[in-house]
């Protein structure tokens, strides 16, 4: 009897310090911002590394465009690393290929393409975006003003208009952008979709919310009121295509609140990264609002924030 205590202390003793050991983490682990330089763009991506098990590192993976997909098993050989991800969106039915090293604080790499061709990347760990209570409100900025497009940067192809009041985009196009830029905020908007559409309000730039005809589907985070790939509501609030629809969102730091239709259905829930079709993946400096365009039509009878700060 006391060699088989033994024997289970022992077990015990050697499970709990591989435990240990296994919570230690890797040089890799983290989030990390990717850059990845394709085609003259940079291109802003992420990817999660974290360890499962004592021996396997898995993470996340998201491209410029898209959802964050999952990485079943990142490699590692000596100094280097690698990992393979299937094509999502991406033409064609090839995988991308990733290849990278530690380099300083940061990493840096290669990505050969589903098209076969080979791009340098970047990446820097995301930054701690901090979060306080009571925040104070300063002054409301009303995004559309109801009678133009001032404050707005618009592309080549711009298709937006105003139409009897309404910020209108009729059909898909470009994607529309505020001048200003914001940091900690309240945002409220009122906006409509006829039926099948698609769009989204990109906070900061970088971070969608999905604006969709998801009416009656069971809640997801690429549906109507999910950070798009990264936060699930706690349930489908959407209309009718066709009736007005709000949402009033609250962003600080990285912890967002949504109220879709009066319903809370994200609360204080943080964004751990940038959504796909980002601006950018500067994630510790302000950013605009952005308006996907380039799916669906969608119509906006009223955009306004109020800047919040530390209190």
């Amino acid at each position: 009897m006391n060699t088989i205590k033994t024997a289970v202390f022992v077990f015990l003793m050697a499970f709990g310090l591989t435990c240990v050991q296994a919570q230690e983490g890797h040089p890799l682990e983290g989030k990390w911002n990717l850059t990845i330089d394709q085609e003259g763009e940079k291109l802003p991506s992420w990817l999660e590394i974290r360890h499962s098990g004592t021996n396997t590192l898995i993470g996340r993976f998201t491209y410029a465009f898209g959802s964050a997909r999952p990485v079943a098993e990142i490699e590692k050989h000596g100094d280097l690393f690698s990992f393979s991800i299937p094509p999502q969106w991406e033409p064609g039915a090839s995988n991308m290929e990733f290849e990278g090293n530690i380099v300083g604080d940061g990493l840096k790499g290669t990505m050969i393409y589903v098209d076969g061709k080979t791009y340098n990347w970047t990446a820097t760990k995301s930054p701690i975006l901090p979060y306080y209570d009571n925040p104070k409100e300063g002054k409301v900025v009303k995004l559309f003003n109801g009678k133009n497009l001032n404050g707005w940067l618009l592309k080549e192809g711009n298709q937006w208009a105003v139409i009897d009041g309404i910020l209108t985009s009729s059909k898909s196009g470009v994607n529309l952008i505020s001048e200003e830029k914001f940091n900690d905020f309240k945002l409220h908007a009122e906006f409509r979709y006829p039926e099948g559409s698609n769009s989204g309000l990109y906070l900061r730039g970088r971070y969608e919310v999905q604006i969709a005809d998801n009416i009656g589907l069971d809640a997801s985070s690429i549906y109507f009121g999910g950070i798009y790939g990264l936060l699930t509501p706690n349930e489908n609030a959407a209309l009718k295509a066709g009736e007005w629809q709000s949402y009033e969102i609250t962003l600080i730091g990285r912890r967002v609140t949504i109220i879709a239709n009066g319903k809370t259905v994200i609360s204080n829930q943080n964004i751990e990264a940038m959504t796909g079709g980002a601006l950018d993946n500067n994630e510790a400096k302000a950013g605009p609002v952005m308006i996907q365009g380039d799916h669906g039509p969608v119509e906006f009878r009223k955009l306004e924030i109020t800047p919040l700060s530390k209190g």
